[in-house]
């Protein structure tokens, strides 16, 4: 039989954290001003045409740069990524500047940084976008695609950096 209470969020993130996320950075660029966010809710929704989503955090407003600049790219980090992933995710109190610096950066179609050496990275147009509760949900239609080496996945569960 199934039981139900209220369930409240600090133990739904806790549910959550058992969930094993794929660590990805989501990047923009606009007006000059770049912008990174370390994510673990991104995924495929369609390979005809191939398009992607991610979910960003509608409460921070420097994440309005994403729809301002109707792009973004969608960078799979590898473990020796996890440095950069922790100051993206602003783990560690380093500004824009500081957290680029960590990698080394490109563009591929729409002139969003992508990162070199990512195992895997989709540079999207925006397509549309969803507001639900806390974030925002962007579509994005890949534009560009670069396919990296192959490497030990960096994964998300527990609070705590794996790798695979």
């Amino acid at each position: 039989m199934l039981k139900r209470k209220t369930v409240q969020s600090k133990d739904y993130r806790d549910a959550m954290a058992r969930y094993v996320g794929h660590v990805q950075l989501v990047t923009t660029e606009h007006n000059g001003i770049r912008r990174g966010v370390t994510v673990t809710a991104a995924c495929s929704v369609s390979d005809e045409p191939p398009i992607v989503l991610v979910c960003l955090n509608k409460s921070n407003p420097n994440n309005r740069i994403f729809l301002e600049s109707g792009n973004f790219a969608l960078n799979t980090l590898a473990v020796q990524h996890q440095a950069m992933a922790a100051a993206f995710a602003g783990f560690e109190n380093k500004d824009a500047d500081e957290r680029f610096a960590m990698g080394e950066w490109d563009t591929i179609s729409t002139g969003c940084p992508t990162l070199t050496d990512a195992m895997a990275v989709f540079d999207c147009n925006l397509m549309e976008h969803k507001e639900l509760a806390t974030h925002m949900v962007l579509f994005g239609e890949v534009a560009g695609l670069r396919i990296g080496n192959v490497q030990s996945s960096l994964l998300f569960m527990d609070r705590e950096w794996r790798s695979l």
